[in-house]
């Protein structure tokens, strides 16, 4: 009681996050559907506890969301790349490139280039088509490297 009087009540804002934390995170990065049984087995602690853990995660914003994992393969998108691109403006660029399903992931970068996207395309063709589109977008300077083999 007397620490709580001089650094204030906890909370979850000032909570930091800890070891079990951590170790949840991890096993919810590898399996985010995992049982709530067994995650609490895997950190020692009861389901609620664990459920109740995660569920501050998410209301602290440390977990944003739940996703799934897809194989391109299945898909036909036998091919990765990474594109290095300059744009020459960015006003409708994010949501055109948010709005495809072969891009993995896409972010803005410091330096040059301007933007950086991975794409899984159906061979060279589909990688083709794809960089005829992003030059359509007013993308100019692209650099793209072909993924031989994925690391994580």
């Amino acid at each position: 009681r007397r620490l709580r009087r001089y650094i204030g009540p906890m909370t979850e804002e000032n909570t930091a996050v800890d070891r079990i934390d951590r170790e949840i995170l991890a096993i919810l990065l590898d399996d985010a559907r995992i049982s709530w049984q067994t995650l609490g087995d895997r950190v020692h602690l009861s389901p609620n506890a664990v459920a109740e853990r995660v569920r501050r995660l998410m209301r602290r914003g440390i977990i944003r969301r739940f996703t799934i994992d897809i194989d391109q393969r299945a898909l036909g998108r036998d091919l990765m790349a990474v594109i290095d691109a300059r744009i020459t403006a960015a006003d409708d660029f994010d949501e055109a490139v948010r709005a495809r399903d072969d891009v993995v992931w896409a972010s803005h970068v410091t330096g040059v280039p301007d933007v950086k996207i991975a794409v899984a395309c159906d061979g060279t063709a589909g990688l083709d088509a794809f960089l005829h589109w992003l030059h359509s977008l007013g993308a100019t300077d692209t650099r793209t490297d072909v993924v031989l083999r994925p690391i994580k």
